[in-house]
Parts: structure tokens; C-alpha cells; sequence
């Protein structure tokens, strides 16, 4: 009998993607689990495995098109079961089915004899060589979780393989020559269509400022001593082949702060009532990529020393760049800092990351005069900013932690105590 296969909930808040590429085309056989299709969602690309084997009788979708949790997306068989090719449809609209479906609630069911787990998570187990009907499910309803099969591999915070190649860049926003050129009464215009991740930021952008209490504490840090510990250790480190980035002397500071001042690790929720305080210290970084910004999630920084938070963060930055980040590479994380030091500018007021509490942003290093002992001499210098949700956290709380944050900054021997 004939299978629909609808777009699942690929992650946790998902509704919707865009297809990116498909691997297969009908008639072709395909064996359960194979990927068959390159999905964006959220801010990731994803490949979603097969959940039966047999013949790819129709493909509902064409490369671009918007698709929603619950549409009906391939349908699989075996040949010669007379199902026509659907005609296409709208972006985000599914043509008329042209079998039975099979009854489904926003996600892929599970066949007979098939253990429940994301097309991530399988996708996890293929790499590790872990056969998921092996492992114990920990998830709800009985679903493997990624961490369900790190367990059963033996590999703590394994890292998903990235995918194959990167998909083709989207139009930015502000590219010329994308869009048909039309006259105004004020002048020719040209539109182009915004992509999937710009809707995703622009999205989350609005949430937040509808959401939290945006205030933003600035303070200024001294960090001549710190930036000449980091030039001394530099080419040390990068002989053994890791490219080590001030960014990581500030991962740490800010862990250390975080945890003098636990509230701004942690979260709200409303609807119960509660402030939800992180036991672990996962931090956000937020990269500027060529489609718009992505933040990966250095997990357990609190764990790790400098050279492992370098090999990770250029690591996360170059993924994230070629949209090779894995879902659980851009969530959960309880902090975020965001580097704008290396574009410009004086300061700025960074957005808070829902549902975080707060976030950091770092700003240009520049030649400053200071008072030092009584004399005006040139000093490093730079702004930090943190806003913070003052619905949860108060001024004060906000202005002790960065007070924290840039003593630690501005005294690398006290910062090395916290390694």
C-alpha cells in the first residue's frame, strides 16, 4: 500500500521549511532511512530519511517551495501502483493526494516494527553505528533521542555529521539585479523575495521585543593586559594547529560571570510562573553568515579549556557560514555573546535571544587615553553591552555582572584562576 510521507516537527517550535534539493526522483527504489530530501528549517539544513523502503511514486514539491508540519511531501510504494505525478503546486500548497493517506498527526508515524526518532537523530545513529532498536528510549512517547544514542555509542556530545555540501546561497536582501525593476511615482524599485532564514530572523527579532524588557547596560574594560596575554599565546597554540580567538578568553569570563550571577543564565517562563535556572552553561554565538545571522551553541563551556572553546568556535563559525549546522547546533543554549567588535562602531544594544535572559555584546578594540597612576597614557579599550530582560532581572543584578564580567577582562591572571 502506498505511504504519504508528511513533513514532521524536525525540532521543537518547527512549522515550516523550504525544500532545498531533492536526492531522489521518481521511480527511483530507495531503502528505509535513506535521505531523500534536503529541507531548510529554522536556521538549519536538514536531511530527511525515508521512513519505509520501496519506489518513490511522487514528489509533491519542487525545489524552493514552502512546506508546512503536516503536508504531504513524497509518497512511496511499489511500482506500477498508478499513482500520477501531482501537478505542482503553489509554494507552502500541497497538490491533491492522489492515494489513500495514512493517518498522521504533524509527524511521520511510526511503521510496524520502526522505533520513534527524528530524522536528526537517525541521522546521528548511522554516524555513530548505533542500531536504534538497541537503544532505550528516553523521549516523549517513547522517542530516541540524540542523547538516548550518544549514550548507547559510548560519545558524550557527539557532534552530527555536517551535510554533504552546503545548499546554494539565498538571495540577500539588499542584492541588485535579483528582482524585476519596477517604476514608482518616487522612483524605479526592486523587489526580492526574502529569504527562508531573513523570515525566521525577522520573525524571532519581533517575538523578542514583543517579549522581554529590553535594557541595555553599557560598560567600558581596559583590556591592554588581556589582548597582550592573548598575542603572547597565539602563535603557542597555533603551532599545534588550532586558530585561538580572543572571543574564547570572553566565553570563559562570561561563564565565570554567569556563575556569580545565575539569573542571567537563566530563563522565564510565564505561563507557569517560574524562573527556569540553567545547571549548565551552553553559550550562543552569534555569526554574521552572507544569508543573515546565525547563533550556534557552544555547549558546556564551563567543561572545556581555551583550546577546545577555539577548535569549537571556528568550527561553529565556518559551518555556520556554509549552513552545515545540525538543528541541535543552534538550540539550547542558556547565553548568548555577539562579537561585533570586528565590524565597527562604538556600541550597540544586542536583542535578547528567546527565552534567554540576556545577551552580551563585544565592540571594537581601540586606542583610548586613560588615566593609569596619576598619567593620561594609551590604553586597549572597549565597550561591553549586555541587555537584559528587566521584567526577570533588575539594573543592579545587570550592572554587578558586568562589573564581574569586566574585571575579568581587564585582569587575565584572575581570569586564568577560572580556567
Amino acid at each position: 500500500m502506498a505511504f504519504e510521507f508528511k513533513f514532521p516537527d524536525v525540532g521543537e517550535g518547527i512549522h515550516e521549511g523550504r525544500v532545498v534539493e531533492w536526492l531522489v526522483k521518481p521511480g527511483d527504489r530507495v531503502a528505509m532511512d535513506q535521505p531523500f530530501v534536503r529541507v531548510e528549517t529554522d536556521k538549519a539544513v536538514v536531511e530527511l530519511p525515508t521512513p519505509v523502503a520501496g519506489t518513490v511514486l511522487a514528489l509533491r514539491f519542487k525545489a524552493g517551495d514552502t512546506i508546512r508540519v503536516g503536508d504531504v511531501i513524497a509518497t512511496f510504494g511499489e511500482a506500477g501502483e498508478g499513482v500520477k505525478t501531482p501537478i505542482a503546486a503553489p509554494a507552502g500548497k500541497v497538490a491533491p493526494a492522489v492515494v489513500p493517506a495514512t493517518p498522521q498527526r504533524g509527524t511521520a508515524p511510526v511503521a510496524p516494527g520502526r522505533v520513534a526518532a527524528t530524522p536528526h537523530t537517525r541521522a546521528l545513529a548511522r554516524r555513530l553505528g548505533v542500531d536504534l532498536a538497541t537503544v532505550a528510549p528516553s523521549g516523549r512517547a517513547g522517542r530516541i533521542t540524540d542523547e538516548d544514542v550518544e549514550r548507547a555509542a559510548g560519545a558524550p556530545h557527539a557532534r552530527p555529521a555536517p551535510a554533504a555540501s552546503a545548499p546554494a546561497p539565498a538571495a540577500p536582501v539588499s542584492a541588485a539585479g535579483r528582482g524585476a525593476v519596477t517604476i514608482t511615482e518616487d522612483g524605479p524599485v526592486e523587489r526580492v523575495a526574502a529569504s527562508h532564514l531573513r523570515k525566521v530572523i525577522a520573525e524571532a527579532m519581533t517575538f523578542s521585543r514583543h517579549t522581554s524588557a529590553h535594557v541595555t547596560h553599557v560598560d567600558e574594560a581596559d583590556v591592554t593586559d588581556l589582548l597582550a596575554a592573548y598575542q603572547r599565546a597565539k602563535p603557542l597554540i597555533e603551532k599545534e594547529g588550532v586558530k585561538l580567538s580572543l572571543l574564547a578568553y570572553f566565553v570563559k569570563a562570561a561563564v565565570a560571570a554567569l556563575r556569580a550571577h545565575p539569573l542571567l543564565n537563566a530563563s522565564y517562563d510565564e505561563k507557569a510562573g517560574e524562573i527556569v535556572f540553567k545547571r549548565y552553561y551552553h553559550i550562543g554565538l552569534a555569526v554574521d553568515t552572507p544569508e543573515g545571522l546565525v547563533v550556534p551553541v557552544l555547549r558546556d563551556a564551563d567543561r572545556k579549556d581555551l583550546v577546545q572553546i577555539a577548535r569549537e568556535v571556528a568550527d561553529l563559525a565556518q559551518r555556520a557560514r556554509e549552513r552545515k549546522l545540525g538543528l541541535p547546533e543552534i538550540r539550547g543554549a542558556s547565553f548568548t555573546l555577539t562579537n561585533i567588535g570586528p565590524v565597527g562602531g562604538l556600541f550597540a544594544t544586542p536583542i535578547i535571544h528567546q527565552p534567554e535572559l540576556a545577551i552580551v555584546g563585544l565592540h571594537a578594540i581601540k586606542d583610548r587615553p586613560a588615566v593609569v597612576n596619576g598619567q593620561v597614557v594609551a590604553r586597549k579599550m572597549m565597550y561591553l553591552s549586555v541587555s537584559f530582560d528587566h521584567r526577570i532581572v533588575d539594573g543592579a543584578e545587570a550592572a554587578r555582572f558586568m562589573s564581574d564580567l569586566v574585571r575579568l577582562a581587564e585582569n587575565p591572571v584572575l581570569l586564568m584562576a577560572y580556567l
